[in-house]
């Protein structure tokens, strides 16, 4: 095999905790349901035609970015290790693979995430290109398992693509605080983040004219119904995305045509929506460079480097524990 694989997280427990977010989301008065559902094989695969989508600037900037200054980040970083937290296709770590195998320092690569089904082929694809790379799959939640990722080595740790804005101010404190604890001094955090812009760019990245992100959005309901049971008729709900000022956020909600009832067997209970009510499944938070470090000094670290403030567009941070 050309890598080693630590699953942490099985199908049964999968299932066992989109139950109790369903339980959780579906049934307050403002229904919601989290993002990580969208990501079975098809949704992984919606989520790669997103990223090259003409309205959706955010990958093609990480990536300008990246392409810039992986070289910086090898050299500050001095990592052996490379961890990519919610890795998925994988693609962008090619990049800071490279600059760190330039740097010779590269030794060993850990992808996080919480499905294996695009890891594995992607983990494949690297093994070939990076021959003498040591590969070690870790499948987990990074609420979770994030102590489970081997600690030993001198790491960088990457959370790209903006992912972090998924998570609401609470929950982005609390894995930011869990992942400090998890890294030594000499552990360096690579983050990226979106920045606020114009609002109508914004939207229009979540609402693309093909119709992709709609299709992605409505299919977490087809990953309800198969890991639930549950009877969503997907067609029947609107995608809409719109910017909150107030919270500096896209929501990605996904809005009844029709008052409908829904059973999820899977889960014991049955949920209604009226006609026009929205369920909410995604926030993507933009941020200001002065936001992104006070949250994570807040966290216990300290910002080394930014790049990418000056354009506006996007922004990498390079970070260490305060020790």
């Amino acid at each position: 095999m050309a890598y080693s694989i630590d699953v942490h997280l099985s199908a049964e427990e999968v299932r066992s905790q989109m139950r109790a977010d369903a339980l959780h989301g579906l049934r307050g008065q403002f229904k919601s349901i989290p993002p990580v559902w969208f990501y079975d094989e098809r949704g992984s695969g919606l989520f790669e035609e997103i990223t090259q989508l003409p309205e959706y600037y955010p990958t093609r900037a990480e990536r300008a970015l990246l392409h810039e200054h992986a070289g910086s980040i090898a050299g500050l970083a001095k990592a052996d290790t490379l961890v990519e937290l919610g890795a998925g296709a994988c693609d962008k770590t090619r990049v800071l693979l490279a600059a760190l195998r330039e740097a010779g320092t590269l030794s060993r690569y850990i992808p996080f995430d919480v499905s294996d089904q695009f890891l594995r082929g992607a983990a494949g694809a690297l093994a070939d290109e990076f021959e003498l790379l040591d590969i070690h799959l870790v499948i987990g939640d990074f609420h979770r398992h994030l102590p489970e990722i081997p600690a030993d080595g001198r790491r960088l740790v990457a959370f790209l693509g903006g992912t972090i804005g998924n998570l609401d101010p609470r929950q982005r404190a609390r894995f930011l605080f869990d992942l400090n604890c998890t890294m030594s001094s000499d552990d360096t955090l690579l983050l990226g983040t979106d920045l606020v812009k114009d609002r109508h760019r914004l939207v229009a990245a979540y609402d693309d004219a093909a119709g992709v992100t709609a299709e992605f959005n409505r299919n977490v309901l087809r990953v309800l119904n198969e890991q639930l049971g549950a009877d969503f008729v997907p067609d029947r709900f609107r995608h809409v995305a719109v910017w909150n000022e107030e919270e500096q956020w896209i929501e990605m909600r996904l809005r009844a045509e029709e008052a409908t009832s829904v059973s999820l067997t899977g889960a014991g209970f049955t949920v209604t929506f009226e006609k026009g009510e929205d369920l909410l499944t995604e926030i993507s938070a933009k941020f200001t460079p002065a936001r992104v470090e006070h949250e994570l000094f807040e966290a216990g670290f300290v910002v080394e480097e930014m790049w990418g403030a000056g354009e506006g567009e996007f922004l990498l941070t390079l970070a260490h524990p305060l020790c």
